[in-house]
Protein backbone atom coordinates (compact mmCIF):
# COMPACT_ATOMS: atom_id res chain seq x y z
CA UNK A 1 0.00 0.00 0.00
CA UNK A 2 2.93 2.32 1.08
CA UNK A 3 6.32 2.55 1.64
CA UNK A 4 7.59 2.28 5.76
CA UNK A 5 10.16 4.14 7.07
CA UNK A 6 12.98 1.56 5.72
CA UNK A 7 11.67 2.12 2.39
CA UNK A 8 9.70 -1.67 2.31
CA UNK A 9 6.87 -1.54 0.59
CA UNK A 10 3.22 -3.26 2.84
CA UNK A 11 1.71 -5.85 0.37
CA UNK A 12 -1.87 -7.51 1.33
CA UNK A 13 -2.51 -10.88 1.70
CA UNK A 14 -4.65 -12.76 -0.88
CA UNK A 15 -6.78 -15.80 0.55
CA UNK A 16 -10.39 -17.42 -0.46
CA UNK A 17 -13.57 -17.33 1.04
CA UNK A 18 -14.88 -20.80 2.43
CA UNK A 19 -18.41 -19.80 2.05
CA UNK A 20 -18.43 -18.83 -1.65
CA UNK A 21 -14.91 -19.32 -2.82
CA UNK A 22 -14.56 -15.64 -3.84
CA UNK A 23 -10.90 -13.89 -3.34
CA UNK A 24 -10.40 -12.14 -0.52
CA UNK A 25 -7.70 -9.25 0.27
CA UNK A 26 -6.65 -8.80 3.57
CA UNK A 27 -5.13 -5.54 3.89
CA UNK A 28 -5.05 -4.86 7.49
CA UNK A 29 -2.48 -7.57 8.14
CA UNK A 30 -2.28 -9.24 11.04
CA UNK A 31 -4.28 -6.56 12.57
CA UNK A 32 -7.16 -7.90 11.00
CA UNK A 33 -9.66 -9.97 13.21
CA UNK A 34 -13.04 -9.95 10.88
CA UNK A 35 -13.49 -9.74 7.75
CA UNK A 36 -16.81 -9.74 5.70
CA UNK A 37 -16.77 -11.30 2.18
CA UNK A 38 -18.06 -8.59 -0.34
CA UNK A 39 -19.11 -11.54 -2.93
CA UNK A 40 -21.81 -13.34 -0.28
CA UNK A 41 -21.88 -11.35 2.80
CA UNK A 42 -20.02 -14.22 5.17
CA UNK A 43 -18.19 -12.60 7.66
CA UNK A 44 -15.13 -14.63 8.47
CA UNK A 45 -12.79 -15.11 11.63
CA UNK A 46 -8.92 -13.90 9.68
CA UNK A 47 -7.25 -15.02 12.69
CA UNK A 48 -7.56 -18.92 11.47
CA UNK A 49 -5.76 -19.99 8.47
CA UNK A 50 -9.13 -20.87 6.74
CA UNK A 51 -10.94 -18.03 7.17
CA UNK A 52 -13.72 -19.55 9.70
CA UNK A 53 -16.76 -18.70 8.76
CA UNK A 54 -18.52 -16.57 11.88
CA UNK A 55 -22.17 -15.30 10.47
CA UNK A 56 -23.81 -16.57 6.84
CA UNK A 57 -26.60 -15.15 4.74
CA UNK A 58 -28.88 -17.00 2.84
CA UNK A 59 -29.79 -13.44 0.85
CA UNK A 60 -27.24 -10.70 1.42
CA UNK A 61 -28.62 -7.12 0.10
CA UNK A 62 -25.91 -5.68 -2.19
CA UNK A 63 -24.47 -2.17 -0.77
CA UNK A 64 -22.26 -0.53 -2.59
CA UNK A 65 -20.20 2.36 -0.69
CA UNK A 66 -20.00 5.79 -1.74
CA UNK A 67 -15.91 5.08 -1.35
CA UNK A 68 -15.00 1.47 -2.51
CA UNK A 69 -13.10 -0.81 -0.94
CA UNK A 70 -10.01 -0.60 -1.82
CA UNK A 71 -9.45 3.61 -2.51
CA UNK A 72 -6.66 5.28 -1.71
CA UNK A 73 -6.28 8.53 -0.40
CA UNK A 74 -4.81 11.33 1.17
CA UNK A 75 -5.75 12.79 4.27
CA UNK A 76 -3.69 15.44 6.48
CA UNK A 77 -0.77 14.23 4.25
CA UNK A 78 -1.56 10.79 5.19
CA UNK A 79 -1.90 7.99 2.77
CA UNK A 80 -4.90 5.44 3.76
CA UNK A 81 -6.94 3.19 2.13
CA UNK A 82 -10.40 2.21 2.84
CA UNK A 83 -10.99 -1.18 4.37
CA UNK A 84 -13.72 -2.01 5.45
CA UNK A 85 -17.64 -0.44 5.31
CA UNK A 86 -20.72 -0.78 8.07
CA UNK A 87 -23.76 0.70 7.55
CA UNK A 88 -25.35 1.45 11.05
CA UNK A 89 -28.56 2.65 12.20
CA UNK A 90 -30.79 4.16 15.01
CA UNK A 91 -34.86 3.71 15.08
CA UNK A 92 -36.45 6.45 17.15
CA UNK A 93 -40.16 6.68 17.01
CA UNK A 94 -39.84 4.25 14.31
CA UNK A 95 -38.07 5.45 11.69
CA UNK A 96 -35.04 4.03 11.16
CA UNK A 97 -32.04 6.76 10.42
CA UNK A 98 -28.86 4.73 9.11
CA UNK A 99 -25.34 6.20 8.25
CA UNK A 100 -22.52 4.67 6.44
CA UNK A 101 -19.00 4.33 8.19
CA UNK A 102 -15.98 4.00 6.58
CA UNK A 103 -12.41 2.07 8.32
CA UNK A 104 -9.24 3.79 6.68
CA UNK A 105 -5.84 1.85 7.20
CA UNK A 106 -2.36 2.66 6.96
CA UNK A 107 0.02 -0.20 8.16
CA UNK A 108 2.53 2.69 9.92
CA UNK A 109 -0.08 5.27 11.21
CA UNK A 110 -2.54 3.19 12.05
CA UNK A 111 -6.40 3.25 11.18
CA UNK A 112 -8.73 6.56 10.99
CA UNK A 113 -12.31 6.86 10.20
CA UNK A 114 -14.80 8.57 7.88
CA UNK A 115 -18.92 8.82 8.51
CA UNK A 116 -21.43 9.73 6.01
CA UNK A 117 -25.13 11.11 6.83
CA UNK A 118 -27.12 12.79 4.47
CA UNK A 119 -23.96 13.98 2.63
CA UNK A 120 -22.19 14.81 6.03
CA UNK A 121 -19.08 13.77 6.13
CA UNK A 122 -16.67 13.11 9.16
CA UNK A 123 -12.58 12.15 9.75
CA UNK A 124 -12.28 10.71 12.95
CA UNK A 125 -10.33 8.18 15.41
CA UNK A 126 -10.07 6.86 18.41
CA UNK A 127 -9.11 8.27 21.83
CA UNK A 128 -6.10 6.99 24.28
CA UNK A 129 -7.41 8.27 27.67
CA UNK A 130 -10.61 9.40 28.38
CA UNK A 131 -12.82 12.65 28.12
CA UNK A 132 -13.49 14.77 31.88
CA UNK A 133 -17.22 14.66 32.71
CA UNK A 134 -19.13 17.09 33.60
CA UNK A 135 -22.84 16.27 34.65
CA UNK A 136 -25.71 18.83 34.79
CA UNK A 137 -28.73 19.64 33.37
CA UNK A 138 -26.95 19.46 29.84
CA UNK A 139 -23.63 17.00 30.22
CA UNK A 140 -20.37 18.53 29.07
CA UNK A 141 -17.13 16.19 28.21
CA UNK A 142 -13.99 17.56 27.89
CA UNK A 143 -10.81 16.67 26.33
CA UNK A 144 -8.09 18.83 26.97
CA UNK A 145 -9.28 22.60 26.52
CA UNK A 146 -11.81 21.33 24.02
CA UNK A 147 -15.26 21.19 25.86
CA UNK A 148 -18.26 19.36 24.22
CA UNK A 149 -21.66 19.90 24.92
CA UNK A 150 -23.98 16.33 24.92
CA UNK A 151 -26.14 16.08 21.81
CA UNK A 152 -28.39 12.56 21.69
CA UNK A 153 -27.80 9.00 23.10
CA UNK A 154 -29.09 6.54 21.08
CA UNK A 155 -28.81 2.33 20.73
CA UNK A 156 -27.18 1.89 17.27
CA UNK A 157 -27.00 -1.28 15.55
CA UNK A 158 -24.82 -2.40 12.70
CA UNK A 159 -26.85 -3.63 9.71
CA UNK A 160 -24.15 -4.32 7.21
CA UNK A 161 -20.66 -5.34 6.96
CA UNK A 162 -18.14 -5.48 3.90
CA UNK A 163 -14.44 -5.90 4.11
CA UNK A 164 -11.98 -6.03 7.60
CA UNK A 165 -11.86 -4.58 11.22
CA UNK A 166 -9.19 -4.80 13.36
CA UNK A 167 -11.90 -5.82 16.12
CA UNK A 168 -15.37 -8.52 16.13
CA UNK A 169 -18.34 -7.12 13.65
CA UNK A 170 -21.56 -8.90 13.32
CA UNK A 171 -24.75 -7.59 11.61
CA UNK A 172 -26.92 -7.24 14.62
CA UNK A 173 -24.47 -5.82 17.07
CA UNK A 174 -25.63 -2.91 19.23
CA UNK A 175 -24.13 -0.15 21.04
CA UNK A 176 -25.10 3.00 23.23
CA UNK A 177 -23.78 5.30 21.31
CA UNK A 178 -23.23 9.04 22.62
CA UNK A 179 -22.52 12.22 20.93
CA UNK A 180 -21.08 15.61 22.03
CA UNK A 181 -20.49 18.18 19.82
CA UNK A 182 -18.02 21.48 19.64
CA UNK A 183 -18.62 22.23 15.52
CA UNK A 184 -16.50 21.60 13.96
CA UNK A 185 -15.68 18.87 16.59
CA UNK A 186 -17.46 15.56 17.62
CA UNK A 187 -17.06 13.35 20.67
CA UNK A 188 -18.62 10.33 20.38
CA UNK A 189 -18.38 7.31 22.61
CA UNK A 190 -20.00 3.61 22.25
CA UNK A 191 -20.38 1.17 24.77
CA UNK A 192 -21.23 -2.56 24.92
CA UNK A 193 -21.09 -5.09 27.91
CA UNK A 194 -17.32 -5.66 27.49
CA UNK A 195 -16.35 -1.85 26.83
CA UNK A 196 -16.60 1.95 26.17
CA UNK A 197 -14.90 3.53 23.09
CA UNK A 198 -14.37 6.73 22.72
CA UNK A 199 -13.36 8.67 19.22
CA UNK A 200 -13.11 12.34 18.20
CA UNK A 201 -13.61 13.39 14.69
CA UNK A 202 -13.81 16.78 12.85
CA UNK A 203 -16.57 18.11 9.94
CA UNK A 204 -15.12 17.40 6.38
CA UNK A 205 -16.61 18.68 3.00
CA UNK A 206 -17.40 15.99 0.81
CA UNK A 207 -15.93 17.46 -2.22
CA UNK A 208 -12.17 17.58 -0.67
CA UNK A 209 -12.81 13.49 -0.06
CA UNK A 210 -13.93 13.00 -3.28
CA UNK A 211 -10.77 14.94 -4.60
CA UNK A 212 -8.22 12.79 -2.00
CA UNK A 213 -10.08 9.65 -3.02
CA UNK A 214 -9.77 11.03 -6.80
CA UNK A 215 -13.61 9.42 -6.93
CA UNK A 216 -15.61 10.42 -10.08
CA UNK A 217 -18.66 12.27 -9.85
CA UNK A 218 -19.80 14.22 -6.85
CA UNK A 219 -20.26 13.56 -3.50
CA UNK A 220 -23.93 12.81 -2.10
CA UNK A 221 -25.67 16.03 -2.08
CA UNK A 222 -25.87 17.47 1.25
CA UNK A 223 -29.36 17.47 3.58
CA UNK A 224 -30.37 19.29 6.15
CA UNK A 225 -27.78 20.98 9.57
CA UNK A 226 -26.26 18.05 11.09
CA UNK A 227 -24.96 18.10 14.63
CA UNK A 228 -21.67 19.45 14.31
CA UNK A 229 -21.46 21.10 11.29
CA UNK A 230 -20.02 24.33 11.08
CA UNK A 231 -22.37 27.40 10.82
CA UNK A 232 -21.84 29.76 8.18
CA UNK A 233 -22.36 32.95 10.16
CA UNK A 234 -20.29 31.40 12.80
CA UNK A 235 -17.70 34.84 13.65
CA UNK A 236 -20.00 37.00 11.37
CA UNK A 237 -22.70 38.10 13.99
CA UNK A 238 -20.08 39.98 15.95
CA UNK A 239 -18.80 41.31 13.21
CA UNK A 240 -21.86 42.65 11.41
CA UNK A 241 -22.83 43.97 14.39
CA UNK A 242 -19.35 45.90 15.12
CA UNK A 243 -19.82 47.14 11.96
CA UNK A 244 -23.15 48.02 12.23
CA UNK A 245 -22.37 50.27 15.78
CA UNK A 246 -19.23 51.62 13.82
CA UNK A 247 -21.82 52.96 11.33
CA UNK A 248 -24.44 54.06 13.48
CA UNK A 249 -21.49 56.20 14.97
CA UNK A 250 -20.65 57.78 11.46
CA UNK A 251 -24.72 58.27 10.93
CA UNK A 252 -24.83 60.42 14.48
CA UNK A 253 -22.17 62.53 13.86
CA UNK A 254 -23.32 63.20 9.98
CA UNK A 255 -26.85 63.79 11.54
CA UNK A 256 -25.22 65.95 13.95
CA UNK A 257 -22.68 67.62 11.22
CA UNK A 258 -24.40 67.87 7.92
CA UNK A 259 -27.58 70.13 8.21
CA UNK A 260 -25.68 72.56 10.24
CA UNK A 261 -23.01 72.71 6.99
CA UNK A 262 -26.06 71.94 4.32
CA UNK A 263 -29.17 73.44 5.12
CA UNK A 264 -29.64 77.50 5.82
CA UNK A 265 -32.15 76.91 8.45
CA UNK A 266 -33.21 81.00 8.39
CA UNK A 267 -36.29 81.79 10.14
CA UNK A 268 -38.12 84.15 8.15
CA UNK A 269 -41.16 84.79 9.59
CA UNK A 270 -42.68 84.43 13.48
CA UNK A 271 -45.93 86.01 14.90
CA UNK A 272 -48.22 85.03 17.80
CA UNK A 273 -52.01 85.33 17.49
CA UNK A 274 -55.62 84.65 19.49
CA UNK A 275 -58.13 83.00 18.76
CA UNK A 276 -61.51 83.70 20.52
CA UNK A 277 -63.99 81.85 18.24
CA UNK A 278 -66.15 83.79 15.74
CA UNK A 279 -70.06 83.37 15.58
CA UNK A 280 -70.09 84.05 11.56
CA UNK A 281 -67.99 80.94 11.86
CA UNK A 282 -64.93 83.43 8.97
CA UNK A 283 -62.03 83.31 11.85
CA UNK A 284 -59.59 83.31 8.19
CA UNK A 285 -57.23 85.92 7.68
CA UNK A 286 -53.94 86.55 6.09
CA UNK A 287 -50.44 87.24 7.76
CA UNK A 288 -48.35 90.12 6.35
CA UNK A 289 -45.63 89.09 3.31
CA UNK A 290 -42.04 87.83 3.72
CA UNK A 291 -39.34 86.59 1.90
CA UNK A 292 -38.04 83.21 0.73
CA UNK A 293 -35.07 83.65 -0.76
CA UNK A 294 -31.87 81.57 -2.13
CA UNK A 295 -32.41 78.18 -4.12
CA UNK A 296 -35.82 75.98 -4.24
CA UNK A 297 -35.95 74.32 -0.58
CA UNK A 298 -38.19 73.11 1.74
CA UNK A 299 -40.04 75.47 4.17
CA UNK A 300 -41.12 74.68 7.90
CA UNK A 301 -44.52 76.07 9.55
CA UNK A 302 -44.25 75.53 13.07
CA UNK A 303 -47.36 76.14 15.10
CA UNK A 304 -46.95 76.56 19.08
CA UNK A 305 -50.54 76.60 20.75
CA UNK A 306 -51.48 76.84 24.76
CA UNK A 307 -53.93 73.92 24.29
CA UNK A 308 -54.75 72.06 27.36
CA UNK A 309 -56.96 69.15 27.17
CA UNK A 310 -58.41 70.58 24.44
CA UNK A 311 -57.68 70.27 20.33
CA UNK A 312 -57.35 72.98 17.59
CA UNK A 313 -57.60 72.65 13.62
CA UNK A 314 -55.73 75.18 11.62
CA UNK A 315 -56.36 75.63 7.73
CA UNK A 316 -52.97 77.07 6.22
CA UNK A 317 -52.29 78.25 2.62
CA UNK A 318 -49.55 79.17 1.92
CA UNK A 319 -49.11 81.52 -1.05
CA UNK A 320 -46.94 83.30 -3.39
CA UNK A 321 -48.10 86.97 -3.80
CA UNK A 322 -46.79 87.44 -6.97
CA UNK A 323 -48.28 84.23 -8.73
CA UNK A 324 -50.55 83.40 -6.75
CA UNK A 325 -49.33 80.02 -6.74
CA UNK A 326 -50.31 78.28 -3.22
CA UNK A 327 -49.46 74.98 -0.99
CA UNK A 328 -52.65 74.04 0.96
CA UNK A 329 -52.76 71.71 4.04
CA UNK A 330 -54.05 71.45 6.98
CA UNK A 331 -53.18 70.74 10.94
CA UNK A 332 -54.76 69.26 13.70
CA UNK A 333 -52.99 70.43 16.85
CA UNK A 334 -54.53 68.33 20.27
CA UNK A 335 -52.72 68.14 24.15
CA UNK A 336 -55.20 65.88 26.37
CA UNK A 337 -53.08 64.41 29.49
CA UNK A 338 -50.02 63.08 28.74
CA UNK A 339 -50.69 62.60 24.85
CA UNK A 340 -50.77 64.42 22.19
CA UNK A 341 -48.10 67.69 21.69
CA UNK A 342 -49.20 71.38 21.85
CA UNK A 343 -46.81 71.87 19.31
CA UNK A 344 -46.99 70.65 15.38
CA UNK A 345 -44.49 71.31 12.52
CA UNK A 346 -44.64 70.29 8.61
CA UNK A 347 -42.70 70.92 6.16
CA UNK A 348 -43.30 71.61 2.76
CA UNK A 349 -40.88 70.71 0.09
CA UNK A 350 -39.74 72.35 -2.98
CA UNK A 351 -40.66 75.89 -2.34
CA UNK A 352 -39.37 78.64 -5.02
CA UNK A 353 -37.73 81.92 -4.02
CA UNK A 354 -40.18 84.89 -3.87
CA UNK A 355 -42.68 86.77 -1.52
CA UNK A 356 -45.13 84.70 0.16
CA UNK A 357 -47.67 85.10 2.63
CA UNK A 358 -49.82 83.00 4.55
CA UNK A 359 -53.99 82.58 4.88
CA UNK A 360 -54.45 81.13 8.01
CA UNK A 361 -57.88 79.95 9.25
CA UNK A 362 -57.71 78.21 13.21
CA UNK A 363 -61.13 76.54 14.25
CA UNK A 364 -62.50 75.01 17.45
CA UNK A 365 -65.23 73.06 18.80
CA UNK A 366 -67.61 75.79 20.40
CA UNK A 367 -68.05 73.74 23.42
CA UNK A 368 -64.51 72.85 23.70
CA UNK A 369 -62.78 73.48 27.20
CA UNK A 370 -60.86 76.74 26.45
CA UNK A 371 -64.03 78.69 24.66
CA UNK A 372 -66.09 77.57 27.03
CA UNK A 373 -64.47 79.08 30.16
CA UNK A 374 -63.62 82.43 28.52
CA UNK A 375 -60.14 82.05 27.84
CA UNK A 376 -58.97 82.39 24.35
CA UNK A 377 -56.35 79.93 22.05
CA UNK A 378 -53.18 81.56 22.22
CA UNK A 379 -50.69 80.42 19.31
CA UNK A 380 -47.36 80.97 17.27
CA UNK A 381 -46.29 80.48 13.90
CA UNK A 382 -42.76 80.56 13.03
CA UNK A 383 -41.78 79.67 9.30
CA UNK A 384 -38.51 78.64 8.59
CA UNK A 385 -36.54 78.76 5.23
CA UNK A 386 -34.54 75.27 4.28
CA UNK A 387 -34.91 73.73 7.91
CA UNK A 388 -33.06 70.82 9.17
CA UNK A 389 -34.13 67.40 7.29
CA UNK A 390 -33.94 64.46 9.66
CA UNK A 391 -35.90 61.91 8.34
CA UNK A 392 -33.48 60.30 5.99
CA UNK A 393 -31.31 59.45 9.37
CA UNK A 394 -33.67 57.65 10.66
CA UNK A 395 -34.50 55.70 7.10
CA UNK A 396 -30.77 55.19 7.11
CA UNK A 397 -30.62 53.64 10.34
CA UNK A 398 -33.59 50.99 10.21
CA UNK A 399 -31.98 50.55 6.67
CA UNK A 400 -28.57 49.52 9.01
CA UNK A 401 -30.38 47.14 11.58
CA UNK A 402 -31.07 44.98 8.38
CA UNK A 403 -28.30 43.08 7.86
CA UNK A 404 -27.09 42.61 11.46
CA UNK A 405 -31.24 41.69 12.32
CA UNK A 406 -30.44 39.17 9.36
CA UNK A 407 -27.39 37.68 10.26
CA UNK A 408 -28.47 37.11 13.34
CA UNK A 409 -31.74 35.48 12.55
CA UNK A 410 -29.96 33.16 9.99
CA UNK A 411 -27.28 32.21 12.70
CA UNK A 412 -30.23 31.42 15.32
CA UNK A 413 -32.22 29.36 12.43
CA UNK A 414 -29.36 27.59 12.18
CA UNK A 415 -28.48 26.24 15.81
CA UNK A 416 -32.22 25.94 15.76
CA UNK A 417 -32.07 23.06 12.97
CA UNK A 418 -28.92 21.56 14.77
CA UNK A 419 -30.18 21.23 18.11
CA UNK A 420 -33.94 20.39 17.24
CA UNK A 421 -32.25 16.50 16.06
CA UNK A 422 -30.82 16.35 19.43
CA UNK A 423 -32.06 14.53 22.66
CA UNK A 424 -33.21 18.04 23.46
CA UNK A 425 -35.24 19.63 20.72
CA UNK A 426 -38.40 18.41 18.73
CA UNK A 427 -36.62 17.04 16.07
CA UNK A 428 -36.02 13.69 17.95
CA UNK A 429 -32.64 11.62 17.24
CA UNK A 430 -31.42 11.85 13.57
Amino acid sequence: MTSGPAGKVAKSVSLSCPSCGAPIDLRGYFHTVNVACAHCGAILDARTPTLTILQKFEKQTSIQPAIPLGSRGKLNGIDFEVIGYQLRQIVSDGVAYQWSEYLLFNPFQGYRYLTEYRGHWNFGRTLNALPAMQMGLRRTASVGAQVYRHFQTANAQTVYVLGEFPWQVRVGDEVSAADYVAAPFLLSSETTADEVVWSTAVYTDGRALWQAFQLPGSPPPVSGVYENQPSPYKGKVGSVWKTYFLLLIALIVAAIVLPTMINRNQKVFDRDYVFNGHPNGDSSFVTQPFELDGRTSSVEIKTITNLDNDWAYFHYALINQDTGHAFDFGREVSKFSDEGSKEDRVIVPSVASGKYYLRIEPEMDTNSPTLRFGRSLRYEVIVTRDPPVYWFFLVAFFLLLIPPIYVTIQAMKFEGARWAESDYGSGGSA
